[in-house]
């Protein structure tokens, strides 16, 4: 059993060391990767990292749904956006998908995006699978123009509340592509020890998780750390128990990317040492999953 690649989130990278942590995450252009989001960095992460990109050319995933002020500004003058979905502050309506994936294009300096999620869908008004209609509608035609690759979701409950499931993901996917082979091809979702609805389902091959990698798509875990607070909260013996031979950050991160299903962690690293220290942990073996299974156990009963 292999782990997940490594890929640098930049949502809690401050800004000045954004080009620093894409360089560094660029050393290894085979399975490099950026996520972003218009939102991150107060609305400055997709502009700050074009020019970087421009010399390190590796793939990057963006997102459209959360709204900031200038978005919602523009976007109203534009007439991309209504007065209504504006004070909402989260939006997935086609006219708006559109506009943002022009602007995600423009701000990162490129005239095809690799992978754009639907960010948080949960957060909208109303059915959240009809806006994913009218979303994933839109984003098949930006495949179908050239200007995007794939897209995908990105959830942080939607998955354990119910309110998303793969399959019916799946089946709104192939409706607004007419065809089963459409350019849905990714979820992401927090996978930690913390967040361990969907960690503990994939090792029963069962849930988001497992769906997902049985459709042959891309699962990204956000959050491996839970922000940062989980190699506080977890004990020695934990450690040991997942990997002696690692430090404590590195074995729960190690066992976020052991997760079956799970092609890539997405992490905040914003020290040399911090991301040494991520790539060597995902360099070990997979902890087995019945370790995992007996860790998650301990963690659930406490």
């Amino acid at each position: 059993m292999r782990t997940a690649a490594l890929g640098l989130d930049t949502y809690r990278i401050r800004s000045s060391v954004l080009t620093e942590a894409v360089v560094r995450a660029a050393t290894r252009p085979a399975d490099a990767w950026i996520d972003t989001a218009p939102n991150y960095l107060d609305g400055q992460a997709q502009s700050l990292l074009a020019s970087v990109l421009a010399r390190h050319p590796i793939p990057v995933s963006t997102k459209v749904g959360f709204l900031t002020d200038q978005v919602i500004k523009d976007a109203l003058s534009n007439r991309a956006l209504t007065i209504e979905e504006a004070e909402h502050g989260h939006c997935l309506s086609a006219s708006y998908v559109h506009w943002q994936c022009a602007r995600n294009r423009t701000e990162l300096g490129r005239d095809r995006l690799d992978l754009v999620f639907a960010h948080n869908p949960e957060h909208t008004v109303g059915d959240p699978y009809e806006v994913l209609r009218a979303a994933f509608t839109a984003l098949e035609a930006e495949a179908a123009a050239g200007t995007l690759t794939a897209y995908g979701v990105a959830t942080w409950d939607g998955f354990d509340t119910g309110t998303l499931t793969v399959p019916a993901l799946h089946q709104l996917a192939s409706e607004a592509a007419g065809t089963e082979h459409h350019h849905l091809r990714a979820i992401q979702l927090p996978v930690s020890l913390v967040t361990a609805t969907a960690f503990t389902q994939a090792l029963d091959e069962e849930g988001p998780i497992a769906q997902a990698s049985e459709l042959g798509w891309q699962v990204y875990a956000s959050a491996p750390l839970f922000g940062g607070e989980l190699p506080r909260l977890a004990t020695l013996e934990l450690t040991a128990l997942l990997a002696p031979h690692l430090t404590t950050a590195q074995a729960c991160l190690l066992a976020a990317a052991s997760c079956p299903g799970v092609t890539r962690i997405l992490l905040s690293a914003s020290t040399p040492a911090h991301w040494a220290e991520a790539q060597a942990a995902l360099r070990s073996p997979a902890i087995p999953t019945t370790t995992l299974r007996k860790v998650l156990d301990v963690l659930a009963a406490t």
